[in-house]
Formats: structure tokens, sequence, C-alpha cells
């Protein structure tokens, strides 16, 4: 089979230098009188001292001051000059990265193909249950090696699906993960391939995670047996299930049903959605647990990292999905981002830095409900500031790169904040290893002295110089930060997304990557060198090295206006379904 090819990039033409501005002759500047110039010296350089002193003391003060003259100019934050815009490949660091896949894949597939998961350093697999597992590895990496024209190992997956793959294993699967990996993965790669193989595997595997909507509520609860086909409550959380896991199946089982008129899959992801429409409370904020029963929200954080994530993901993406035809989502996603905005978007006092807080549940003394605001934010929440500003351009139906006038109502203000998280997650690549950890803490006005003494001026890792390292020091491969930098770039056309992808891409090689195969978590991103973590997470061949290859490569390759990625990376076409009743 062939990989998805390329169209030929025109060579970006060379920039004529504007013309010298007229220079006076010595007679005129000698007519001009030196106290006037140096009346303009002095005042000159007293602005630029005083300018200096305040942003030594308070720049988080002096950037406000500046950004509503900013704000008047045309220039959107986060974008060159049209005529600068290049879309073509990078062919040298695409090639890069098709090699680091190639050193990832190999491996596993030497010591561990078929298992769930692949541990470098020790050179072998591991499953998710005792019963055995269902290529969680094999499955999610299906349509990176498709788009990377990866044919001779593209057909050794394929035959290892045909031949080997059963979901007739009488173990606990969580159906969330299941379904945005191994689902998605089945579905993404008949998309790219139109095999049959594929949706007669999708459609067996959905099938048996069906029963988990079996509840009153229509919520799905957290596992299934695939084998038995049997619901399993999470015991151990008290039956809960988390808000992003019941609200990130819907691209998914939507597209299932276009592709087998089975309306069932469908309508069992709407009523889902339906459920939290309804409960969701005044500000949108959603709590991190629901309650399948009962289809209500239960106390619990508010955050935009775990467990609460890819539930603003989906909402846009679903409207996206049908051709931006069902406006409830688009209501949904834009309450959310007004909420978002209102109660969790914060700046550090010192540089200014834009992150997103966490709102903690705590009851008084006098048993009365209040939130608590925490400056931490997951790096999972990276995510977010390419997605806002895929919101921001509808879906990237705007210019490329987009002109101020295109913006209406709140879109410039989410596509300025997408803009500003992604340079913060940059920030907070900026380690011993250049990699970002797995959370960061954030400084605020009112630190207490300790964290004030020993912390840097705007954020932190918690536990990072201990001597055995927090779990926020790690970083897994986790791809939020390129997923950003690929959705700004295909908006833009801007070469910095591209240069900050390859900083990132250039301290995975040189700190995660297992000279025998594959690659590894850190467990401190601030030691060098650092200790290796025995995993290689399955996203980091469907997600990670995925969006770095599409970020380097012509933008011709799956544009963002005809198709919708799941939250693992997965491509899935734009549909325009009829006869179903749409979401408003």
């Amino acid at each position: 089979m062939e990989g998805i090819r390329e169209r030929k990039a025109r060579p970006v033409s060379e920039h004529e230098q504007p013309p010298e501005d007229n220079v006076p002759s010595q007679h005129a500047r000698a007519q001009t009188g030196w106290p006037v110039s140096r009346l303009l010296y002095t005042l000159v350089l007293l602005l630029s001292t005083v300018l200096y002193l305040f942003w030594k003391t308070n720049p988080g003060a002096l950037i406000r001051l500046i950004e509503p003259w900013y704000d008047l100019s045309e220039q959107l934050p986060g974008v060159s000059s049209p005529e600068y815009a290049f879309l073509g490949a990078d062919e040298v660091r695409r090639d890069a990265v098709v090699d680091a896949f190639k050193h990832a894949w190999l491996a596993y597939e030497r010591d561990a193909m078929g298992d769930d998961e692949y541990h470098p350093l020790s050179h072998k697999g591991s499953n998710l249950t005792d019963a055995g597992g269902i290529g969680y590895t094999v499955v999610d990496s299906l349509d990176t090696m498709i788009i990377m024209g990866l044919d001779e190992e593209y057909r050794r997956a394929r035959s290892w699906v045909d031949t080997k793959l059963t979901f007739e294993v009488d173990g606990i699967f969580n159906v969330f993960e299941t379904t945005i990996r191994v689902l998605g993965g089945l579905l993404s790669a008949y998309h790219l391939t139109h095999d049959s193989l594929y949706i007669d595997r999708a459609k067996n595997l959905a099938d048996r995670l069906m029963v988990a909507f079996s509840t009153p509520s229509g919520l799905p609860v957290a596992m299934v047996n695939l084998g038995t086909r049997t619901p399993i409550p999470d015991t151990g959380n008290q039956n809960l299930v988390s808000t992003a896991e019941v609200a990130t199946l819907q691209l998914e089982l939507r597209y299932l049903t276009e592709l087998t008129d089975d309306d069932s899959y469908w309508k069992a992801a709407e009523k889902v959605m339906q459920v939290i429409r309804k409960a969701v409370p005044v500000p949108p904020l959603a709590a991190i647990y629901m309650d399948p029963q009962q289809g209500t929200f239960v106390t619990s954080p508010i955050r935009l990292g775990s467990r609460g994530d890819s539930y603003y993901e989906y909402l846009l993406k679903q409207y996206l999905q049908t051709g931006r035809v069902e406006t409830g989502y688009r209501e949904m996603y834009d309450g959310a981002m007004d909420a978002i905005h209102e109660h969790l978007v914060q700046r550090t006092p010192h540089t200014n830095f834009l992150y997103t807080a966490e709102l903690m549940p705590e009851r008084t003394q006098t048993h009365q409900m209040q939130w608590r605001l925490v400056p931490k934010q997951d790096h999972l929440v990276c995510f977010l500031g390419g997605s806002l500003m895929l919101g921001a351009t509808d879906g990237g139906h705007f210019s490329v790169p987009p002109r101020a006038e295109e913006f209406v109502g709140t879109a410039r203000r989410d596509w300025t904040t997408g803009y500003e998280l992604i340079k913060t997650c940059m920030e907070t690549h900026r380690t011993h290893t250049g990699l970002s950890p797995e959370i960061a803490h954030f400084r605020t006005k009112n630190d207490p002295q300790a964290i004030a003494d020993l912390a840097p001026n705007d954020w932190y890792i918690k536990g990072s110089r201990q001597p055995t390292a927090a779990l926020d020091a790690r970083y897994i491969l986790r791809p939020e930060t390129v997923e950003s930098l690929f959705i700004a770039f295909r908006l833009t056309g801007d070469s910095r997304y591209r240069d900050w992808g390859w900083q990132i891409f250039q301290s995975i090689e040189k700190h995660c990557k297992v000279p025998t195969g594959g690659y590894a978590g850190v467990t401190n991103v601030d030691i060098v060198p650092p200790e290796l973590e025995d995993k290689m997470e399955t996203f980091m061949m469907s997600e990670t090295l995925k969006y770095l290859y599409l970020l380097f490569s012509d933008s011709s390759i799956l544009p963002l206006t005809e198709n919708v990625f799941n939250t693992e990376a997965h491509p899935f076409p734009i549909i325009r379904p009829t006869g179903r009743t749409a979401f408003t």
C-alpha cells in the first residue's frame, strides 16, 4: 500500500530588503542643531531607564499596561506577516521524526509484538490483564505508519491484526482508553485505507463496549470485561466515572455509526451529552466526577487536566466532526470557554505567564462549601492552546494566516489565550533536560515564604529537588504541547512553531532515546543525565511522533478542514450525516 503523499511545495521566494530611507546630507544635519538632539537623547535615555526599572520590579504590570495599546494593532499574536507564511514540508526534520518512529517501532516489534505495552530497558512487553492483551500498541500505531508511508512495517502490523487480534479476552479493560486507542486506531486505519478488515474488528470491539452504557442515566461505567461482555463499575472510586472519560467516546462511536449505519452507537454517545448538558452547573465548569446512576455531577475538583481535559476538547470536535451544523456543541463549548476565562485563567505576577488554575472544593468550619484556587497545571492542559486557536478560527476555516478582521465576538480573545498558553507550555520546557514536567506549579502574590525563598520567579516543579522526585517531575513522552504546535502551525504557517517543536524533539532524542531501541520517560526533568523509566507509552508512537511528523510535513496532508483528530491523534473524516437529528 502507498503512504499518504505530499504535494510538492513551492520554494519560499526571497524577499527584497526595503529601500533605505533618504539620508540627510552633512549640511542638513549641521543645521538641525545639537541642543535639540541632546534633549531628545536625554528624554529617550530617561524613558528607557524608567521602563527598564519598571520591568525589573514588576514586569507583569508593565505588560498589562501596554496590552490595551497592543490590542489596537491589527497584528495578531502568534502570527507573522502573511508573506512569510510557509506550509510546505521541512524534509530534514520530517525524516528525522520518521527515523525516530522506526527506532521505537522496530524495538517493540522485536521484543514485544502484540503486547499492550513495551518496556524498552528490560526488552519485554506486558499486557493490561492476566488473561492477555488486545494489541494496544499495534493498533494505536497503525495510522502513524500509514501516514509516514512505512509500507513494510504497516504490512506486518496489518497481518497481526488480521491473524492474531482478538477481543475474546476474559479480562477487564477501561472503556475510555480502549475506545480512544483501539477503537479509534481501527477506525482511523479504515479512514486512511478503506480496508474492510478494520471495520469488522471495530464493530466487534464496539459491541462488547456497549454494555458499559446500561446504566439508569446512560452514562457508561468505567470498565468492561470484553470476553464476558460484562460492565464493571469502578468500586475503588465509589462507582463514580470521570467526566472526561464518559465525554470522550463520541467521535469514535458517531463515526462507527456513519460507517455501519447502526444508530445504536450514535444514540449512546449523544445520550451522554444530553445528560451532561442538563447536569452542568452555572457557570458551566464541569467537576471531574459524575454519578452514572443519577446522571449528576459529584462535588469534586474542577480542572482542565486529568479527568477533565478531553471533555472540553470533544465539545469543539463534535461540532467540527459533523460539518459545524450541530450548534448545541458549539454553544456548550463557547459557554465553557467563557467560564474558563472568568474563573480559571490566571497570570504569574512576575513575567505575566498565562496558565489555567484548578478549583478545589473545601468545607469551612461552618460546613459551607467554598472553592480554593490552586495555581497548578498538568502537562495535559497544553492541548488547550491549539484547541482554542482551532475554535477561534471555526475549525481552520479562516485565512492562513488568519486576518484580524475575521475574528468576531470572543474569537480574538480565545486566539490570544491559546497562543499565550502555548508560550507558557514552552516555558515549562525550560528545564535542564528541555522536557516539560507532568505538573507545573505557578507563583502567586500570596506565596508562603518557603516558596518565595526557594522557587523561581514564575513556576516550579514540586519536589524536584528531593532525592526521590515527586511524580510531578516526570516526563512520560506526552504529546500535548506538540499537538498544539501542530495546530498553530497549520493555522498560521509561522515557522516559530516548527522551531519550538524541533527543540522538544531534540530533547526527546537526547534524553529519552534508548540506544538498543525504543524511548523511555524520565523520572525528573531537572536532573541531567536523567533516570529513565522502563516504559514507552503507546501515545509516543500514536501521538507525539505523529504530531511532530505532521508539524514538519506539507500541510496538504490531513488538512484540518477535512479531518478531526480524536484525543489519541487518530484522524477521522468530517462527516455530514443525513436523517439524524442534529444536537442543537
